[in-house]
């Protein structure tokens, strides 16, 4: 894995970074499977996941399902700053497809516990998993909070495609957090699809992601053809992307994460 931090203060954002780059189910390239543990001043960030096959066509698209995994904590225990926007470029040999595939909308998920949210928008259902969120209120010890984590197809307008993924947490923060992620097409050289994912505050700002995992493989039927959310192929051997990444604090992080496939065919 390339990891570049644009400076010193970068450091505190890269556990985001990677958690983000997981949960967003554009970003193709993503690590190795087996678990890889980065240490950034003062964060431990172990990461597992990746995409399979990694056996791709080497001209045609494939479908692909994406599963990412993570943990993150600090040396000395404190609160790691809440993110608030991703801005990632992806390999141009992925791509996002919903066509045909049923739509749902924020206002649906908003007020919504998991189980409401799974019932109300059940056939737009991309993916699944869970999350672990510590939330620091003033004088209080740290509190972890979990959620199912929960993506949905939001659909495609004006060349934009649209997913939402949904959390509920309990005690002390009781709600609804719907981050909403728009894709669409660029043509920069190596890199084929743009996705901007903006993360709402959890418990007014103080709530931080501290684990993850999620899984991306949603395949469909429409008009009689076989499809798949995320499709790939291994034109060169490699998939990449590059992200940059804006925390609470104003901490930016920019990475670039390299992975190999084995072109077939």
């Amino acid at each position: 894995m390339q990891i570049q931090l644009r400076r010193p203060s970068a450091r505190l954002a890269l556990a985001g970074l990677c958690l983000t780059l997981a949960l967003i189910t554009a970003a193709f390239a993503q690590a190795a499977n087996k678990p890889t543990t980065v240490e950034a001043g003062n964060l431990l960030f172990t990461f597992n996941g990746g995409f399979s096959p990694t056996k791709l066509p080497k001209k045609k698209l494939a479908p692909i399902s994406l599963s990412a995994s993570g943990s993150i904590k600090t040396k000395d225990g404190s609160h790691v700053p809440a993110l608030r926007e991703v801005e990632i470029e992806t390999d141009r040999n992925g791509e996002v497809n919903v066509i045909g595939l049923p739509v749902c909308t924020a206002g649906k998920l908003q007020s919504r516990d998991t189980a409401a949210a799974e019932k109300a928008c059940k056939r737009a259902i991309i993916g699944k998993g869970e999350t672990e969120v510590e939330v620091a209120l003033p004088e209080q010890r740290p509190i972890p909070v979990e959620s199912k984590l929960i993506a949905f197809n939001g659909g495609t307008r004006n060349g934009t495609t649209t997913f939402y993924i949904h959390a509920f947490f309990s005690a002390p923060v009781t709600g609804a957090i719907v981050t909403t992620v728009k894709i669409k097409k660029i043509h920069k050289g190596r890199y084929g699809l743009l996705s901007i994912a903006s993360i709402p505050k959890i418990a007014g700002g103080s709530g931080s992601v501290k684990s993850f995992n999620l899984v991306i493989n949603r395949r469909y039927t429409y008009k009689g053809r076989k499809l798949s959310v995320l499709t790939a192929r291994c034109a060169d051997g490699k998939l990449q992307a590059h992200a940059n990444a804006v925390f609470a604090d104003g901490t930016q992080a920019g990475a670039e994460i390299i992975r190999t496939c084995t072109p077939t065919g």
